[in-house]
């Protein structure tokens, strides 16, 4: 990781205000095809990392039980919690955590993982570990949205900003995924430097 936890939280926290509108046609795409993979069904409880101001977890709301949304900026997360109370949405959970520490009850239930456009901010082994926690919660699937190369980054025109972000190539990602015992069922490519990866889980968890 290129910044602290909290260097991240404080940046983030200031742009929280305008950050929806700031988001380009790449993210937004991304998101959407992050929440039609997602598919929760009536019972099931998601649980959304780098949940920003929730793009994911109030969409897909509707069609869940529960959404957990996780964050680190609390200044992103007061702005979830101010469109959820606008929407009358009730089953979303704003609160603190890391991917790599989700900060759930032991006991919590988790049926699908999403998250869009903030694992990149890890270093790769530090994404293989958040991974790791994605599969340990026992979620069937995950759905991940995120700057990643499906070739080589242009140095010329990057799509994120090297000072803060180190996104990892696709094959790394979808080899993380497979060593946690899922199958990628999809991997959609939104632009040469943005994906979209759909993991389902092949093997139960050792009891």
């Amino acid at each position: 990781m290129k910044k602290t936890v909290e260097e991240h939280a404080e940046r983030f926290s200031e742009k929280a205000a305008a950050y929806d509108d700031s988001k380009s046609d790449e993210y937004h795409a991304c998101a959407s095809l992050v929440i039609d993979h997602a598919a929760p069904e009536s019972d099931d409880v998601v649980l959304d990392l780098g949940a920003g101001t929730g793009a994911i977890a109030l969409a897909v709301a509707a069609d869940a039980e529960r959404v957990l949304a996780r964050d680190i900026s609390e200044g992103m997360m007061e702005e979830g919690r101010r469109k959820a109370a606008d929407r009358g949405l009730d089953n979303v959970e704003f609160a603190y955590g890391e991917f790599r520490d989700p900060d759930l009850d032991p006991d919590q239930r988790v049926d699908v993982v999403t998250s869009n456009f903030a694992l990149h901010h890890l270093a790769d082994d530090e994404k293989r570990e958040a991974i790791r926690v994605m599969s340990e919660t026992g979620a069937r699937r995950i759905a991940l949205g995120d700057v990643a190369f499906f070739e080589g980054p242009d140095p010329d025109a990057p799509f994120y900003s090297p000072e803060v972000d180190d996104p990892a190539t696709v094959g790394t990602l979808v080899e993380a995924f497979t060593e946690e015992g899922f199958a990628v069922t999809a991997v959609e490519r939104v632009h040469d430097q943005v994906a979209v990866i759909v993991a389902e889980r092949l093997r139960e968890l050792p009891a």
